[in-house]
């Protein structure tokens, strides 16, 4: 039997072409993938027209393991501000396969603010996650293969030790994380150590999500650092003459990707990287693309402000010069008695106390959106079990320090459950039109960035880092790179980098293990505790409730 959503999803899917239209896309730009999704060509793309619309970010609190609902809200907000007579469009990341079938499920939004088609959108969608991982591999494949040249036929005399690429795949594989590759005899390789990432946490995700244009994507490919060769020379995918190849496999996925809201409103979903391991933004195409086409663009930063915020302020914003007009946080009564102290079985019954002492964790994102220039809007959104004693006191909280906070049911009723918030959305927006403050300078050292990044937004008290961390930093520092930006891996689990200290720790250590360089997407990649660039599975994964049945139809994605 089918539920009400799947209902309203069959009964209001409509043709792409006819959000194309609302859009004012030409049914003849739009490159098909069949009915319900279509690529949209990089002519659409207007500066002086993105320059006037209003980009609304979406980022929450330090969630529990399933989510907050930080997707859901922004199709909600999106959908509701089109109902109250706004022309809105919301951009997203595209899903992972990695956390479909680990911990989530899928990716969509829920409810009555979902994207669709969204099994399409959280399985292979229109090709790009895949695409991203053959150009990464390509490169992968192309290092080892001049390692074990002959000096006379173009071997760069690559010390393997140095080599820091490694492969991806869009998966939680954790028995890929470390490997040795090249057995089976010279003919087959040189032996080395390495191992996998999973896809969203590639540079050339990175890259895909931050270039402007074409030849900008290609330039950036190429600047890609690889590691040294035996005299200490550094060397790029350039010195591979491998750009232009990646690039043609990355030609049709750079193009963003156009779909759908249960409601109509036209939403474009492209690029998705992770923000507890990568930069947590969609790309920088298909915000512009977005703010083209509309006067209000909806977009969310992967999990809390301490991670994706941050990132899509000092990393995407100001290399795309992307003025942020209002800044949504979400929030939930469950997430804040889990910073409480209650255990995730009994987040259900009403504790007044422990939602008391968790919520201080939203104080300190509340915070963190004040160190850019934002008074930030407060979307509480609401559970089944949520009783009205636990909504009041949080709005009552909020409202003593001057920010507004409101229930959100954007799950249960769609943009009618949002509508007060798309009005005090506006509302933020019309009193911020220039409002931005970098975090850090570019300019400054990397460990004056880092330590900003750390005691501000973690509200650490030292950062310690491991003599590896330190030689690497120092040198970055000698390829004349000091310029980038700061991309911190850390877990999402908390404000620091112990996923056990829940609500508001302060004065802890962060530790950095090691830096990665990322030249070509324009930022180094402080590793903090024991996070991993390539996750593994849960002990239930999601794959396990995942199904088809004899007429086609995918359960389990909800």
């Amino acid at each position: 039997m089918k539920s009400d959503i799947e209902i309203a999803q069959e009964a209001r899917i409509r043709h792409i072409m006819e959000i194309a239209e609302i859009l004012g896309i030409s049914k003849h730009d739009l490159e098909l993938y069949g009915k319900y999704k279509a690529k949209i060509p990089l002519d659409y793309i207007d500066e002086k027209k993105a320059s006037k619309a209003k980009l609304i970010l979406v980022t929450a609190i330090t969630p529990t393991p399933a989510g907050e609902g930080k997707t859901t809200t922004s199709i909600g907000l999106a959908q509701a501000l089109n109902r109250i007579g706004k022309k809105a469009t919301v951009v997203l990341r595209e899903p992972s396969l990695g956390p479909v079938f680990g911990i989530k499920g899928g990716a969509a939004g829920g409810g009555y603010s979902q994207v669709i088609p969204m099994e399409d959108i959280n399985l292979h969608f229109t090709g790009d996650m895949a695409a991203v991982e053959k150009a990464h591999n390509l490169l992968a494949a192309l290092i080892d293969n001049n390692i074990q040249l002959k000096p006379g036929d173009g071997n760069l005399g690559l010390d393997p030790r140095t080599i820091s690429w490694k492969r991806v795949i869009d998966m939680n594989d954790r028995a890929l994380r470390d490997i040795v590759i090249g057995l089976g005899g010279p003919k087959e390789g040189v032996p080395r150590e390495s191992g996998f990432e999973i896809t969203a946490a590639s540079e050339v995700m990175a890259i895909l999500c931050l270039a402007r244009d074409l030849n900008d994507l290609k330039t950036r490919l190429g600047n890609i650092f690889i590691g040294y060769t035996r005299d200490e020379t550094p060397v790029f995918a350039r010195d591979l003459k491998a750009q232009g190849a990646m690039t043609v496999l990355l030609r049709d996925a750079f193009k963003p990707n156009l779909v759908q809201t249960l409601e109509g409103t036209p939403a474009i979903i492209h690029g998705g990287p992770f923000a507890n391991i990568a930069q947590g933004t969609n790309s920088l195409v298909a915000t512009k693309t977005a703010l083209s086409l509309s006067d209000y663009v909806v977009t969310e930063a992967g999990f809390a402000s301490e991670l994706g915020a941050e990132k899509f302020f000092n990393i995407k914003c100001r290399l795309g010069n992307l003025k942020t007009s209002a800044v949504v946080i979400v929030a939930t009564v469950r997430a804040l008695k889990y910073h409480g102290g209650v255990k995730l079985a009994n987040l259900s019954s009403e504790n007044l106390s422990a939602l008391e002492k968790g919520i201080p964790n939203l104080d300190k994102h509340i915070e963190n959106i004040k160190f850019y220039g934002y008074r930030p809007v407060v979307a509480i959104n609401r559970f089944s079990t949520d009783t009205d004693a636990e909504l009041n006191m949080i709005i009552e909280h909020c409202k003593a320090k001057r920010i507004v906070a409101m229930v959100n049911e954007a799950w249960e009723k769609g943009g009618e459950g949002a509508t007060e918030l798309a009005r005090k959305v506006v509302e933020a927006a019309k009193e911020c039109p220039e409002c931005f403050i970098p975090l850090y300078e570019l300019e400054w050292p990397f460990e004056r960035k880092i330590e900003t990044i750390c005691t501000k937004m973690y509200g650490a008290g030292h950062v310690e880092y491991s003599l590896a961390a330190k030689e690497k930093l120092d040198k970055i520092e000698s390829l004349g790179l000091n310029h980038l930006a700061v991309c911190i891996a850390k877990t999402q689990r908390s404000l620091s980098d112990d996923q056990n200290k829940r609500g508001r720790p302060e004065g802890f250590t962060v530790k950095i293990r090691d830096i990665e360089l990322s030249s070509g997407a324009g930022f180094i990649v402080p590793i903090a505790g024991t996070i991993m660039r390539m996750p593994g599975l849960p002990a239930q994964p999601a794959a396990e409730k995942i199904d088809i049945d004899e007429n086609w139809k995918i359960r389990g994605l909800f």
